[in-house]
């Protein structure tokens, strides 16, 4: 048992486009998922807006990885763990 693996987060993690970044610390996030309707099996996009902290600034339309987190308010239950481009 010498050899043990890192283990993984067991954290959630979603890439989203950044849509809004005027709070202070705080970005709002687009994910955007794509499912089979239930029953008529159209492929059918699912929208879902979240909250997620980060330190420094950031512009909008930049691609980012978010992973969840300890409560930082109300709202914001996600941070930025990575930012694939665009950035200030």
């Amino acid at each position: 048992m010498a050899n043990k693996l890192p283990e993984k987060s067991k954290r959630r993690s979603i890439k989203g486009v950044v849509i809004g970044n005027s709070m202070n610390k705080t970005v709002k996030v687009l994910v955007v998922n794509q499912v089979a309707h239930p029953r008529y099996k159209k492929i059918v996009e699912r929208r879902k807006v979240y909250f997620a902290h980060i330190d420094n600034e950031i512009d909008l339309d930049a691609e980012v990885l978010i992973e969840e987190s300890k409560p930082y308010s109300k709202n914001v239950r996600w941070k930025v763990t990575q930012v694939f481009n665009k950035e200030k």
